[in-house]
């Protein structure tokens, strides 16, 4: 039977925006409502294929309701900034899914709904009303039934019947009894929808009751009914969905139409929306023209092929794991021109696999060509790449564009940078994913087809050639080329080096310390279970929340979907009222660490070199810090017993030492340098100590007075400034009052009026430009600071003023870097890096090399820019890291 899907518009979407918090473009612009709606109207094309579709809006202005009733819906808010500019792009994308949209003045959305669907049930079509409006249970019928995306449910006639008791054309009876505080429908005061059904029940309808309300046997609902009896009737016709109101059109014209995917393409780039972008069918979108993918399975065709090499190529290698140190080679790909890619197999194993050439004669022909330093290369993550091929032998030089670094300068705040990501946000194309391309049951990657992989793999370095055509001038353009060819991409062979390096872990050590923990969290367990008197499963919020907020009786702070929250900073401020929460914390802290790292790193190590080694990230940070994962060792906490111990697991290998070099204090160097501030400028230049400054300030009291506590206080402001910490911010860190707090604040920036000029016209400018930038030009577009949600645009004026401060601190470093490899390199020296941790740096050192390394760091370190004021790096050397440290 053919159907109609209609969309109560405006329910869903508010209920879009309200469902999907905090979505938006990395421009700022908001689409949650956008995102959610759109997703909803799709997966019912996709698993309903609707015949006949509508949206129906409500229209702006007054409706005869509100003639008949000035106050209907008088106390409910406009709609949120927000929202409200998602709208008119919400009713283009329908547009373009050729859906029709109806709206009528006069009207709402539930009458024009109601209507065609009437029209609809007489000439023979099945309805589903898509909506979470109880309202629409009046219009159920067994032709008519309503359908909630979110919950998954179809309501019918027998469940309006099971649920309410009356019959779906009752309900505006009990509404017009009970009243409905959301409509502001008055009812009948006193009268819960429970008696309403009871009332209906007993006398068979609305008109029935009001001509014998004398006969009403309780006497409170008998008072209510009597004194109303005008609302009552007002509120049935508020309530009553015009089922004959006049219609422009007719349900038959509501034939759903083949939707725009092109036009649906773009919006899907425009607003980032990656998830739908993959759910256009692929013989809609466009492709990479694949005009030449060329597979080598000859060695003749290898070597004339490699001959046409000239000037530059890009490569692209498959293989069987995501972690290059893991990987083992299964084929290459490299283009030399954009309308030709070769792809060599050199690994595949499957039944009928066709003869592939030997890896190490492709690799000792390619050799020279990947290790021409005048032969440009390009990729994308091409620091994957490099390890792979470092890995067969080859040292891949000549490196000289990462698409993925580019996508990434240009645009910092978005998620994914992944080449299926950037080629159809850049180039508009959809190419084969990863995910399309392995299928299911595969092993890894030597399991797909030749075929298969040459396609996918020729694909992939076109696209990188495509995209690196794209996205040279755009980085040049946006002033960018300066940090991206002498910063980021040099940086790449650094960051390729040290992950091949890796570090050695005391394996021995690590089994006893997994020991020690589980005797310590034991011991913490038992006094858990003391203070709450009981056992109990320390793990489970719902457990914690009864034995916290019931049995001990204290204060829920914040209220969650599954009760009272237990995290962290609830946990803190219970701690000043009870000793559970402290032993808590603890507990989870240590618990954590166990899991982190003392279990899971050992069986990180790689079985080949001994050694674990980490991945550190380019792209993942909106302020150009590195990160690191599998393992991220950024994470390891410096303070307490157990973040040292977990260092001393750090080990060099014999006749080798560890050394640190830390920087310090540099974001308050940098932030001195920023502002010029000369208070600043000169604690630095005399190389005072700033906490023992500030605390003075603060305190009042000569710098020889100030107490460790004094000092720990300052510590926080001054950090907190970089932070754009608020009052309430620093009154929790400090555990003071707000008013404390913003004094402190307040004689900060009274004492330090360069600092406040500094952030005041940094926040003017930035919402001006909409982006801030480092001491080399990096920039962080912060679109939060145009927000019209305060909140929101605080978290921008914190963004704006942290990220110079701390995108500079990481650029420093990252040029402190790039400068000790190049001395390292060209003193001959056998000394290694092996970890960047935010401001540190971590190296395995030769014993006889330690005085050389420890000097050459230090004046690296020091002198990779300058500045207001001098950097200052402070070096530590041990047989492990935490002696180093």
């Amino acid at each position: 039977m053919p159907a109609l899907y209609l969309i109560d518009g405006n329910s869903y979407i508010y209920r879009a925006f309200y469902a999907i918090r905090g979505l938006s473009t990395s421009t700022g612009m908001p689409t949650n409502a956008i995102y959610g709606f759109t997703n909803m109207i799709l997966k019912i094309l996709r698993e309903k294929t609707p015949d006949y579709f509508a949206v129906v809006f409500d229209a702006p202005g007054p409706t005869k309701r509100h003639e008949a009733y000035e106050q209907y819906k008088a106390h409910r808010p406009g709609m949120p900034d927000e929202l409200k500019q998602q709208v008119p792009v919400i009713k283009e994308i329908i547009n373009a899914l050729r859906i029709r949209t109806i709206e009528k003045p006069g009207y709402e959305a539930d009458d024009i709904l109601g209507a065609i669907a009437k029209e609809a049930e007489a000439e023979g079509l099945d309805v589903y009303i898509v909506t979470g409006d109880k309202d629409m249970c009046q219009v159920v019928s067994p032709k008519i039934r309503l359908y909630d995306t979110m919950k998954e449910k179809v309501t019918e006639e027998k469940d309006v019947t099971g649920r309410y008791g009356v019959r779906p054309s009752q309900f505006p009876e009990i509404i017009a009894l009970m009243g409905d505080a959301s409509d502001n429908i008055p009812g009948a005061p006193g009268i819960g929808e429970k008696t309403a059904v009871r009332l209906l029940k007993e006398f068979g309808n609305l008109d029935n009751l009001l001509e014998n309300y004398k006969d009403i046997k309780n006497a409170r609902a008998k008072k209510a009914v009597s004194e109303n009896m005008d609302n009552i009737k007002l509120s049935l016709e508020l309530a009553t969905i015009y089922l004959d109101m006049p219609l422009d059109i007719s349900a038959k014209e509501l034939k759903q139409g083949k939707p725009d995917w092109t036009k649906l393409l773009e919006y899907f780039r425009r607003f980032e929306f990656s998830s739908l972008i993959k759910l256009i069918p692929d013989r809609e979108a466009p492709t990479i023209e694949k005009t030449e993918y060329i597979t080598i399975l000859d060695k003749n065709v290898l070597n004339e092929t490699l001959s046409s090499v000239t000037n530059e190529l890009t490569i692209d290698t498959e293989t069987t794991s995501a972690s290059a140190m893991n990987a083992g080679l299964v084929g290459i790909s490299f283009s030399l021109e954009p309308e030709k890619a070769y792809y060599v197999p050199l690994s595949h194993l499957y039944p009928g696999v066709p003869e592939q050439l030997p890896k190490d004669y492709v690799m000792e022909q390619m050799k020279g060509i990947l290790e021409d330093p005048g032969i440009s290369k390009t990729g994308h993550n091409i620091k994957y790449d490099f390890i792979v091929l470092k890995n067969e032998g080859i040292n891949l030089d000549g490196i000289a564009f990462d698409t993925m670094l580019a996508s990434y300068l240009l645009n910092p705040n978005k998620a994914n940078h992944n080449l299926t990501d950037a080629a159809m946000d850049y180039l508009g194309i959809k190419k084969l994913s990863f995910k399309d391309v392995m299928g299911k049951g595969k092993k890894d990657f030597s399991e797909v087809s030749i075929e298969d992989a040459a396609n996918y793999s020729c694909e992939d370095s076109a696209a990188t050639l495509k995209l690196k055509k794209y996205l040279e001038p755009a980085i040049e353009k946006e002033n960018l080329s300066k940090l991206f060819h002498e910063i980021e991409m040099p940086l790449v062979e650094v960051l390729a080096d040290m992950e091949t390096a890796g570090v050695k872990i005391d394996l021995p050590l690590m089994k006893s310390f997994s020991g020690q923990m589980a005797k310590e969290l034991a011991s913490i367990e038992q006094r858990i279970y003391f203070l709450a008197g009981q056992e109990f499963n320390i793990n489970s919020p719902k457990q914690l929340q009864e034995i916290l907020f019931e049995k001990l009786g204290l204060k829920p702070l914040r209220k969650t979907k599954t009760g009272y929250s237990t995290n962290i900073d609830v946990l803190e401020q219970l701690a000043r009222e009870h000793e559970l929460p402290g032993e808590i914390m603890e507990y989870r802290g240590l618990a954590k660490l166990k899991s982190t790292y003392v279990d899971a790193l050992p069986k990180l190590v790689n079985p080949e070199t001994g050694r674990l080694h980490t991945s550190f990230n380019q792209t993942i940070t909106a302020t150009g810090r590195l990160s690191s994962s599998t393992p991220n060792l950024q994470n390891i906490p410096v303070r307490g017993e157990w973040g040292k111990r977990i260092r001393e697991a750090f080990i060099a290998e014999n006749g080798n030492l560890l050394l640190s070099s830390d920087y310090s204090q540099i974001e308050l160097r940098i932030l001195a340098h920023l502002s010029e501030d000369e208070k600043l400028i000169e604690i630095f230049e005399k190389d005072g100590d700033i906490h023992t400054g500030t605390a003075s300030e603060l305190f009042g009291v000569p710098a020889a007075e100030v107490t460790t506590e004094m000092r720990r206080s300052a510590k926080t402001v001054n950090f907190g400034v970089i932070y754009g910490i608020s009052p309430y911010g620093l009154s929790r860190q400090l555990g003071i009052s707000r008013e404390e707090a913003r004094y402190y604040i307040e004689t900060y920036f009274a004492r330090h009026s360069g600092v406040k000029k500094y952030i005041d016209t940094l926040i003017e400018e930035a919402t001006g430009t909409g982006c801030v930038s480092t001491i080399f030009e990096r920039k962080r577009p912060v679109p939060e600071l145009k927000s019209t949600n305060k909140n929101i645009r605080q978290l921008g004026e914190r963004l704006a003023i942290n990220s110079p401060v701390q995108g500079s601190a990481a650029d420093i470093i990252k040029v402190s870097m790039i400068n000790i490899l190049k001395r390292l390199e060209k003193e001959g020296l056998k000394s290694k890096m092996l970890l960047q941790v935010h401001d540190e740096l971590l190296f395995e050192i030769p014993e006889r090399e330690k005085d050389a390394i420890e000097r050459l760091v230090r004046e690296e370190m020091e002198n990779a820019v300058q500045l207001r004021v001098p950097l200052k790096a402070d070096t530590g050397i041990g047989k492990n890291w935490a002696e180093a440290h």
